[in-house]
């Protein structure tokens, strides 16, 4: 793999995954969907669809890693540092073109965030808080407790993938990739409630930037205080993963 292809297909990879995803939770989320309130199973398997479909199509460039905490754990394993911060960069660029194209798909329902006063039809309704959508928010503010979830929950998406490559086979029939893909709709079903399952430091912090700067009328907050939970919980999840498997395999 050459150093553009790296870069290139991790970008790519990486915006569709974060198109797929931001885009089911304002499905979900905003006022306006047709989605609307349609619960977390759905958002669980709208993020594994996007594993699936960013994965596939970067694969034949990047190797579809889309996530630092993979990127890392393979690294740890390996040896292999050389292609690192190739991956960091397409993967962390990627992820704010994916928010950026979700804010871009639910244009019209963002900019209908908007708080009506003086109406003569009664109290309006509250806006939307829209951090939601781009990034993860811990149900109870707890920042071990919060860390941990994500330690643990990255431990349990890293270790796997790199125990699949010992299953002959997989790789070259493109099996792989779904198998992943339903080890996130897992993850974010058993081990999702917590802390909205970050376990991608770019996952998280790519779409936190860009919901700083992105005009949308009533946005609230970007939790600039939480933001480090899910950057350091998968990076430490990632790295631990490919020392129990080094260790263990």
């Amino acid at each position: 793999m050459s150093n553009g292809d790296i870069v290139v297909g991790e970008i790519i990879g990486t915006a569709i995954l974060i198109l797929f995803g931001a885009g089911v939770c304002a499905a979900v989320t905003l006022r306006y969907s047709k989605a609307r309130a349609s619960g977390w199973i759905v958002i669980a398997f709208g993020w594994g669809f996007g594993v699936m479909a960013g994965a596939y199509t970067a694969a034949p460039l990047s190797g579809g890693h889309l996530n630092p905490a993979v990127t890392l754990g393979i690294a740890v394993d390996t040896g292999d540092w050389d292609k690192v911060g190739l991956y960091l960069l397409g993967q962390m660029i990627g992820a704010m073109l994916g928010a950026v194209l979700a804010y871009l798909v639910y244009f019209a329902q963002f900019q209908a965030n908007v708080r009506e006063t003086g109406t003569t039809e009664g109290t309006a309704e509250e806006p939307t808080p829209t951090l939601g959508i781009f990034s993860t928010i811990p149900e109870i503010r707890h920042p071990v407790a919060n860390l941990m979830t994500e330690i643990i929950a990255t431990i349990a998406l890293v270790l796997p993938i790199l125990a699949f490559g010992l299953t002959k086979g997989l790789g070259e029939s493109g099996t792989l990739v779904l198998i992943v893909a339903l080890l996130v709709v897992g993850l974010g079903l058993s081990l999702g409630g917590p802390t909205g399952y970050a376990i991608n430091p770019a996952r998280d912090l790519g779409p936190r930037i860009v919901h700083t700067f992105l005009p949308i009328p009533n946005k609230g907050t970007s939790d600039w205080g939480y933001a480090w939970v899910p950057v350091v919980g998968p990076l430490i999840g990632g790295g631990l993963a490919g020392l129990i498997y080094n260790a263990a395999f």
